[in-house]
């Protein structure tokens, strides 16, 4: 599985807020979960706009647990999500896998499994 450390680099990128970074991962027409409002968004700047939303109003710290190469070719990655208001208290303390497919190296598709 080649696109692990760039999932490891994403989700490193996330937590530190580079959102350029990690766009610069991402497929210029990635379909991305809207996890915090719900439904998707596309593209480079839908998905900055989201980011930006959401963390006006949430701090959000995603870390890589495991990773799992499915039978086709989707990368599942467990991540342990521990979400806090902006005033540092916990909203939300779990495990959620996030599903990606890439093209050409970059991440096309993100799901959220719970």
């Amino acid at each position: 599985m080649n696109d692990q450390p760039i999932l490891k680099q994403l989700y490193r990128d996330f937590n530190a807020r580079n959102i350029d970074a990690v766009l610069a991962f991402m497929h210029a027409d990635v379909d991305w979960p809207n996890g915090w409002e719900g439904g998707y968004v596309s593209g480079h700047d839908e998905v900055r706009a989201y980011w930006l939303r959401q963390w006006q109003q949430i701090d959000p710290v995603v870390e890589p647990v495991s990773f799992e190469e499915r039978p086709d070719g989707r990368i599942a990655v467990g991540v342990h999500q521990l979400i806090r208001s902006l005033d540092g208290q916990i909203v939300s303390d779990g495990h959620v896998n996030h599903v990606y497919t890439f093209d050409n190296g970059k991440v096309r598709t993100m799901a959220i499994e719970q």
